[in-house]
């Protein structure tokens, strides 16, 4: 079969193989009602998400029951290190699914194939690096003075960090392959593979840390054996699952230089995004010892608590950023059949369902958030009160995140690695870090009822202020594009059907 005839293929919603029931769940995806599809999509990815963001609340409520607040200090200096592995993750994963959701649009079948292949293999060897490099002093010890860890905390969070590291490989694959499972058109197996991951990470937190007491080690190993039995189901599906669409191949293990090129060129985005996220993490944690040192609390306190805020506020985002996810192998599909009006459509009913979620989700936040903060076994009086404080302001502007969120993505679904890298930089790293080193230092002076500790977390809504402005110039630009397209494809219509018409009849 020609290329351009699978190409055409894709475009009219038939099969590319000969095999029609395992391609009718990829196909459908330039067919389908599209608000069908997305609520399809969306909600075993919302909760796939949730799930993955449990692993850090899970250690967080286990640690904070079972090791007091000097857990869950080690666990936020821990944090901006554990994100730079969720970062290579989403490098190899998010560039890889994203490159094959583009190429069954197009109808290469084969090559999609390829791109599962390549990024199974990426994460493996990646993960390796990781691992050994973790167990390096030269290594491991200025991160973890970068991450402001006090002396009290430093052993603890090198042991939970060197641990999870041994687990890295299955973080690396079974999250990043687990995209390819929605691509495939099966949402709800994603969600699933997920879900036996946490499910076994609270088992085994139950176990290690309540049971037999091991405390911060016993967390790290309870996370990799979640991770582990996630990742073993995330395999077997591309192995062993009769009638799936893509299969991991041992032939398309061999890296091919174009191929890993193009993954890390459409991954760069996710990367620079939880990049961001650990230097602001970085940021935060060093200012909140610095001013937390000069409040009545303390060093550790403030990251014990305030590192509360940030796990929270991350998990809060989690369904937004799995609308985004939902759309992505959609939006990817379409763009590569060049169905611009359903590539239109998709974006739309993603930002429209994005901001219903955050709204429901900051009602929650603005009227239950000390009851929140005293989940995590944080009972201090005026610990609750900063928390409970800061959480809301951190989520100001939760109602309007999830347009910033799934606008930035739609130009790393569509093949544009260079908007949605800029895009992904705005939010954490051209304003939020300066903003966390200037507010601090400025707004006491001008409004003297907050100190320096105060101004650390009003960082967060104002930066998320700048960035959905920023993406709204970007969104709109592209939205006129897209209309000149459908245009276009409008006018090539009418002209190839006057031209039949006009054609002599036999």
């Amino acid at each position: 079969m020609t290329e351009e005839k699978m190409m055409r293929e894709a475009r009219e919603g038939k099969p590319q193989t000969a095999d029609k029931k395992e391609n009718e769940r990829v196909t459908r995806m330039g067919s389908g009602n599209i608000p069908a599809l997305v609520v399809e999509f969306a909600v075993p990815a919302i909760l796939g998400m949730l799930v993955n963001g449990a692993y850090n609340i899970i250690d967080s409520v286990f640690l904070g029951h079972g090791a007091g607040e000097i857990g869950l200090s080690a666990v936020s200096v821990a944090t901006p290190i554990m994100t730079v592995f969720m970062a290579i993750s989403m490098l190899i994963g998010a560039g890889g699914n994203a490159l094959c959701a583009l190429r069954l649009g197009e109808g290469k079948h084969s090559e999609a194939e390829h791109v599962l292949g390549n990024t199974f293999t990426l994460g493996v060897l990646v993960s390796i690096l990781l691992a050994v490099l973790a167990h390096v002093p030269a290594c491991i010890e200025p991160l973890l003075s970068l991450s402001s860890a006090t002396d009290t905390v430093r052993p603890y969070a090198r042991d939970f960090i060197q641990i999870i590291s041994l687990g890295c490989v299955f973080q690396i694959v079974g999250m990043g392959i687990n995209n390819f499972i929605r691509t495939c058109g099966a949402p709800n197996r994603a969600f699933l593979t997920m879900l036996i991951g946490a499910v076994g990470c609270t088992i085994f937190n139950a176990i290690f840390v309540m049971g037999m007491g091991l405390g911060v080690v016993g967390s790290a190993w309870a996370t990799v054996c979640g991770q582990c039995i996630s990742c073993i189901t995330v395999v077997w599906y591309f192995t062993k699952t009769p009638g799936v669409p893509l299969r991991l191949r041992r032939k398309y293990l061999a890296m091919n230089g174009a191929l890993v090129r193009k993954i890390l060129a459409l991954g760069t985005a996710s990367f620079v995004l939880q990049i961001g996220a650990a230097v602001s993490q970085v940021v935060t944690n060093y200012a909140l010892v610095k001013y937390g040192a000069m409040s009545p609390i303390g060093a550790d306190n403030a990251l014990a608590a305030v590192g509360v805020v940030g796990r929270v506020a991350m998990f809060t985002i989690l369904p937004l950023i799995g609308m985004s996810i939902a759309v992505q192998p959609l939006l990817g599909f379409n763009y590569g059949a060049k169905l611009w009006h359903r590539v239109k459509k998709t974006l739309a009913v993603g930002m429209l369902g994005a901001t219903i979620i955050g709204t429901v989700l900051w009602v929650l936040i603005m009227v239950f958030a000390a009851q929140i903060i005293g989940f995590f076994g944080i009972t201090d009086a005026a610990l609750v009160d900063l928390s409970a404080f800061a959480l809301r302001v951190n989520l100001i502007f939760l109602p309007i995140i999830g347009f910033q969120i799934v606008g930035s993505n739609y130009f790393q679904a569509t093949g544009q690695p260079t908007k949605s890298i800029i895009l992904s930089m705005t939010r954490q790293i051209l304003f939020l870090v300066p903003l966390t080193l200037i507010l601090p230092e400025v707004l006491p002076g001008i409004l003297p009822m907050f100190d320096g500790l105060d101004a650390v977390y009003m960082a967060v809504p104002c930066s998320d202020f700048l960035a959905i402005f920023t993406v709204g110039a970007f969104v709109l630009v592209e939205l006129h594009r897209l209309n000149k397209r459908i245009a276009e494809s409008k006018s090539a219509v009418q002209l190839a059907t006057s031209e039949q018409a006009a054609q002599p009849q036999e």
